[in-house]
């Protein structure tokens, strides 16, 4: 008769380091992977959902202070595999993750129209795994680093910073910004108040353009905008590689609508289609993005 079924060893841990280094994708700002839904094409069917909402925005140019956040939320499937010796079974866990970060940035011009912007950067995350498959085999005893994978629940805490040179031209004719961003973030996970030894260490090397200038049609009163963006986003450390890519470039074209005599706080709505493409992954959608 064969004995019980236990996961591979180090099985778990590679699977929460990995979760980690794609939260990574979630606390670090970036247009490109902003929005990703992707299935392996491998046999192992590993499934990855990811969504993030966020911003940022310098206060004034007599307070430079910037100010930037994001949520996130993300549907990782991973497969694990148990073993009794003689015989293995993959089995399926879903884990959801709930991520935040924030950002606190001080602009220091360096000419006209171009800024130096430092930023800390923090965050806090949460990954819930549904157990309700796989409870049989996880409900057994395992090394206590993999005490999360028990309790169904791992949380992350991270820190890190950013470099951004942003310029801006605001003219009648046309309005132009460009943005270059290095980002870094560490991220630990700990469960039951102590930590689990998962980390991971990211870092993002983004160049963000977008061109906006008037239609020549004017709706709610107010010019109607064209707008044509392009980005390219380049991923190191653990972050590189974890979804079969190390760089992801985006193109995009929309209308801007300035709703400020309709909706006072959202001075302008943009509409945008994008184009993503990177190795061996392509893709597209549409975003709305608000000015306030």
């Amino acid at each position: 008769m064969n004995g019980g079924f236990t996961l591979e060893p180090n099985s778990v841990r590679k699977k929460a380091d990995a979760v980690l280094a794609l939260m990574s994708y979630s606390v670090i700002l970036d247009l490109a992977s902003s929005s990703l839904n992707m299935q392996s094409s491998k046999s192992d069917g590993e499934k990855l959902v990811m969504s993030q909402l966020g911003g940022g925005a310098t206060l004034s140019d007599s307070v430079p202070l910037y100010l930037e956040g994001a949520i996130a939320y993300s549907r990782y499937d991973p497969m694990f595999v148990a073993s009794n010796g003689e015989q293995s079974r993959s089995i399926p866990m879903k884990w959801t993750t709930l991520s935040a970060m924030g950002g606190v940035g001080w602009d220091f011009p360096l000419r006209e129209n171009l800024v130096l912007r430092p930023i800390v950067n923090f965050s806090l995350g949460t990954v819930q795994s549904d157990l309700k498959i796989a409870n049989w085999f996880l409900n057994q005893k395992f090394d206590t680093e993999f005490n999360f994978s028990n309790g169904g629940s791992m949380n992350a805490l991270g820190y890190g910073g950013a470099f951004m040179l942003d310029y801006e031209l605001v003219q009648p004719e046309h309005e132009i910004d460009i943005e270059l961003r290095y980002s870094a973030m560490h991220l630990e996970g700990f469960a039951n108040g102590g930590s689990i030894d998962s980390h991971a260490n990211s870092q993002t090397a983004n160049l963000y353009t977008r061109y906006r200038a008037p239609t020549g049609i004017n709706l709610f009163a107010r010019p109607l905008r064209y707008v044509l963006e392009a980005s390219h986003s380049r991923y190191y450390g653990d972050q590189a590689g974890q979804l079969g890519f190390d760089y992801l470039s985006t193109i995009g074209t929309g209308l801007e609508v300035d709703s400020s005599d309709l909706i006072p706080l959202v001075t302008r709505t943009r509409f945008v289609v994008r184009y993503m493409f990177g190795p061996g992954v392509e893709g597209a959608g549409l975003s709305i993005a608000c000015s306030f």
